[in-house]
This record gives structure tokens, sequence and C-alpha cells, in this order.
């Protein structure tokens, strides 16, 4: 390649793809926004993820870094975010530019990808031109000339808001001192006396959400006046596979929150989705669904319900995504939770990936867009895929070869009635895969308590 191959973001994808792209000889620039690599992991540091260590390190990383002298943690234990990104994401940001290969900057936010000298309208010449992408840098905004781009920036820091629209629910901004997008740090005295013995209303029902309601829970056994309403706008709860999850902690963690959601601490309202959040006159918020049902006297709330992609920098890129999951259209039908109940994806790569713009691609958590169904696994085999197709090794980008734990379990988002409710899903039907196919439901970089 004539131009370096430029890789968006520092997290354990985007340093997976540099990491190969590093094996096949490519020079490449990894663009961080944040200070450190890992930045957006640290910032839920504290919470430990359901996926071992044998499960988060890419296997080209492993062989890169043992050579160096770097011993791998025990491969059955479980780490913290920040033990994931001190014990393996910074040694291997800090091992990769010795090689001569790869270069990483820190703080080098992108705002802004295209073909150089052509905006998305323009075709004459567009197949031939390398790629630009612009950065906000601490020297200025800079120009980088790329022959292929990696965008691994993830979805964290777009959170989806509490309002079941898909927009911000009246009341929400007003109120956003009241909020919490993501997992509070239950560990931290400050955070604690933000929530000990408040009434905390707790959006959401996947993994994340479930950790929130077992800490709460163990806040509520040393301040007994905590309490919590969990908003769940399914018509029901579920819990996942148990035993029978091929995670094992994440089917502990599932039944941990069962055990925590039927205890006198946690009051369930389904079907809720939310419509308005109201002050009330003794200080407290009102929040109101759809249905007419209602929280009321709420002092916090914790809203866990995913996050987003950011597309806006890529407003100058020609995408072919999913209209409804923003995810890569060869993509988005093997992951959309509306059609498989069982969170079901088949292994995938470059081919699913790819973009009308040549050189270009989704990875890691970005490419599912909106789906919540990703692990860590899938974006390392995404990455070996995608940079095997830019270094031309066509036969190795299309050996897409990957086993996935299944969750032990059907009954995925499922279906909305004509009233918004969600429909239940019979367990192993037509939606989900042939028997044998690997499922995920939970999100890879998602942890546990």
């Amino acid at each position: 390649m004539t131009n370096p191959l430029v890789i968006i973001g520092a997290g354990p994808i985007g340093l997976a793809a540099a990491t190969h792209a590093q094996d096949r000889g490519l020079d490449t620039i990894v663009l961080e926004a944040g200070p450190t690599a890992g930045a957006a992991v640290l910032e839920w540091g504290h919470v430990r993820l359901f996926s071992s260590w044998s499960e988060l390190v890419d296997p080209v990383a492993e062989k890169l870094l043992t050579a160096s002298g770097w011993v791998s943690p025990a491969p059955t234990s479980y780490p913290t975010g920040a033990e994931w990104t001190e014990l393996y994401l910074t040694p291997l940001a800090e091992l990769l530019p010795t090689t001569g290969k790869v270069e990483v900057r820190y703080e080098h936010r992108v705002t802004g990808v295209a073909r150089r000298g052509r905006d998305v309208l323009v075709d004459a010449g567009r197949d031939t031109e390398p790629f630009v992408v612009h950065v906000q840098t601490p020297a200025g905004r800079q120009r980088i000339v790329a022959s292929a781009v990696i965008d691994a920036s993830g979805t964290w820091g777009r959170p989806n808001p509490l309002g079941s629209d898909g927009y911000l629910a009246p009341g929400e901004a007003e109120h956003a001192d009241r909020f919490f997008y993501g997992m509070p740090d239950l560990t931290d005295p400050a955070v604690r006396e933000r929530y000990a013995g408040k009434h905390v209303a707790v959006a959401g029902t996947g993994a994340s959400a479930q950790n929130v309601l077992v800490a709460l829970a163990g806040l509520a056994a040393q301040e007994p006046t905590t309490r919590v309403t969990w908003l769940v706008r399914r018509a029901g709860t579920r819990f996942g596979g148990g035993d029978n999850d091929q995670l094992v902690e994440r089917g502990a963690l599932g039944r941990r929150a069962q055990k925590v959601a039927e205890s006198s601490v946690v009051r369930t309202l389904t079907g809720f989705r939310t419509v308005a959040v109201i002050g009330d006159h003794e200080g407290s918020l009102r929040v109101e669904s759809l249905d007419g049902q209602s929280a009321d006297g709420v002092d916090e709330v914790i809203v866990v319900t995913g996050f987003r992609p950011d597309l806006s920098i890529l407003s100058e890129v020609r995408l072919d995504l999913d209209p409804v999951l923003q995810a890569p259209r060869e993509l988005a039908p093997l992951i959309d939770p509306n059609v498989h109940s069982c969170g079901t994806v088949y292994p995938h790569g470059a081919k699913e990936l790819a973009q009308p713009e040549e050189g270009f691609y989704l990875a890691g958590m970005k490419s599912y867009g909106r789906a919540p169904s990703f692990l860590t696994l899938t974006g390392f085999e995404q990455s070996r895929s995608i940079v095997a197709a830019i270094a031309g090794d066509h036969e190795a980008a299309g050996r897409v070869e990957l086993v996935l734990p299944e969750t032990g379990v059907c009954g995925g988002s499922g279906q909305l009635d004509q009233a918004g409710q969600t429909l239940q899903v019979e367990s192993g039907g037509g939606c989900c895969a042939p028997s044998g196919a690997a499922e995920v439901l939970s999100i890879g970089r998602v942890p546990v308590a």
C-alpha cells in the first residue's frame, strides 16, 4: 500500500486489527480520541467481564506479546475492565510501535472520513483516490491520507435515552442531574452516597442492567431504605440460560439478577415505555409510561438501555447500512433481534462488513450498529478477516472460522404488538439458527459483578 492503513480507535478491536496489520507488514496508524489505549474501557473499569481471559486476548496479539516476555494472566480468570486495560491493552499498545510498522496517536479525535478531493456526491475518480481522515489533534486539525480505513471506534459515549421513541423523553434533559447512563461504580464512596437510601429507577434488561440490579441489592443490604423500580419495556423479564449458558459467568449473572428481581428490594414494571419525566413538588421524579403506568417518588434514574453508533464522521463515505440496525446490510440479517430471538450470529468477516467504498470497513461493536449481540471474540475474527482482505489475501479473508459460546436460551427482543408491547417468543422456534449454530446474546465487553 502506498499510504498507511488508518484504524480509528485503540480499544480491544482496533488494537487487534493493528496487530494483524503489523503481522502482515502493513504500515498502520491508530487514532485514539482518548489519552490512553482502552480509554472507553476504563470508563467502566470497575466492572468484571463475563468473558474469561482466554476469550479476551487476540491470538496474534498473544504471540507478539509473549515473544516480548509478556506473561498471560490465568486464562480461566475474569478481569475487570481496568485489569483488561492494564494487563493487555496497554502493553499491546506500547509494544506495537516498537515493531516499526504501527504508530498509535492519542488525543487524536477523528472528525471525518472521505475520498481525497471528493465529497459523497462525486463519482469521477472515486475508485482510484485514497481516503482522507480528518483529525482534531492537540496541535490542531490535520488530514491523514490512507489507503484503507477501519472504523473500530465502538459505540461507547452514545447511550440510548430513556425515552421509548429513541429520543430523550420530555423532562429527561431538564432533570439530567438525576440521570446516569451506564453502570455506576457503587464501590466508590461518593457514588454509594448518591444512591444509598434512595428510590432508584433502573431502565434496561441486558447484562449491564442486571449488573446494576445486583449492585443496588448489595447496597440495599447495607442501607435498607434503598429501593429499586425496574423499568422493563418487554412484556416480561428474562435472565438468560443459567446453567446452560456456555459463558459460565454470564449464566451466573442471570441467576443472581433473577434472585434480586424477585426480592423485596425490587419492584418490576413490565411493558414500561417511558414518555415523560416530571418533577413533583417534593423534589422527586415521576416517570410515566405510554400505557399509563408510572414510577413515582423516584430520586435517581440509571439508564442501561444500550448504545448507538456515531455515524456523523462518515457522512462523506458511501455506506450500505441496514435501515433498522445501522449495521452493514450483509451482516444485519444475521444479528437482527427482531428476527432472531436467540440472538444468533454466524461467523462473519470482510465479505459481510465490506462497504461500497473499497477499503473501508466497520469493525467491532460499531459494526453491529444498534444490535446488542456482540462478543469480543467476534471482533478479533472480524479484524483478522478484514486485514487479510486489505492485504490482498482474499483466501484468508474468506476463511472465517469461529465457534462462539451458546447462551443456552432463546427469547431475544421479540416482536412488538400494535400497542408497543413485546410479544413472547417461543424457545427453539424457526427464527433461531440451525442446530449447532453459535448463539450470542450479550455484548462481550459488558461485565458481570
